[in-house]
């Protein structure tokens, strides 16, 4: 699921840019979009800001009153928001300030499908490999990007959680342990230790049947009954990296 926000003042281009993205939708099955549209920057920026909204991709048109689209942005890049950004606009007057503030594409009224269906594709192959290298995590209202391999752990601490980080930093953001344990999911090197505690498994130093050792220093007491299954996914992770691990004998 690839979340879109279409921002344009006019209704009539949010409704093309909408059809046209349902079509790709339906000569790609594999792929699903969640569209939120918006009339102005303002409105955009206020839901990233205040609803946590964190688009993958965002169409954005240059030309709108009251807050331009380069302007949007730049503030949305302050954020921390690197979300990828295709512009659009009837002139090519802007097109080097647009390309300032990162944007991926930068697309001339009256869009095609033509011109449009090939830069989804790029695009969403880029996405795919970022999502395989960071979390996208919101934090003191910035949003920002974590590398995976240099989180150590995650901790329960009422209602935040703490991300420990192999360089020493904390981070703490507003999700539940469900969700980040969600987002993590697909990574067979993040795996549960009790309620508490999401952890890498590359950045286990030691591990007994009272705690885990970390490479970062920090100490995870293990709650009753939680050694052996984590154990056993420890042993079973290294094995699938290296057949030859001795662990696996």
């Amino acid at each position: 699921m690839y979340q879109i926000a279409l921002c344009d003042d006019e209704s009539t281009q949010l409704d093309k840019v909408e059809a046209m993205l349902k079509v790709y939708q339906e000569q790609h099955m594999d792929c699903s979009f969640l569209v939120e549209r918006f009339t102005s920057a303002d409105e955009l920026l206020w839901v990233i800001q205040e609803d946590n909204y964190m688009p993958d991709l965002l169409f954005l048109d240059i030309c709108m009153p009251n807050l331009p689209g380069i302007e949007a942005a730049k503030r949305l890049r302050s954020m921390g928001n690197r979300c990828q950004i295709i512009f659009l606009t009837i002139s090519t007057e802007f097109a080097l300030d647009a390309f300032r503030v990162d944007a991926f594409q930068y697309l001339v009224k009256p869009i095609k499908e033509t011109e449009l269906f090939p830069v989804l594709d790029k695009l969403l192959e880029n996405i795919e490999k970022e999502k395989q290298k960071y979390l996208l995590v919101r934090t003191e209202s910035r949003i920002r990007r974590v590398d995976l391999g240099k989180i150590v752990c995650c901790e329960a601490q009422k209602k935040c959680q703490c991300i420990y980080l192999s360089d020493g930093s904390q981070l703490l953001i507003r999700l539940t342990m469900a969700k980040i344990f969600e987002m993590l999911s697909g990574y067979t090197e993040f795996v549960r230790a009790g309620i508490a505690y999401i952890i890498n498994l590359k950045h286990i130093e030691s591990l007994n049947a009272r705690e885990i050792q970390m490479d970062n220093g920090k100490k995870i007491y293990l709650p009753r009954g939680s050694y052996q299954p984590l154990k056993e996914q420890y042993f079973d992770y290294y094995c699938e990296e290296d057949c030859d691990n001795i662990f696996c004998k």
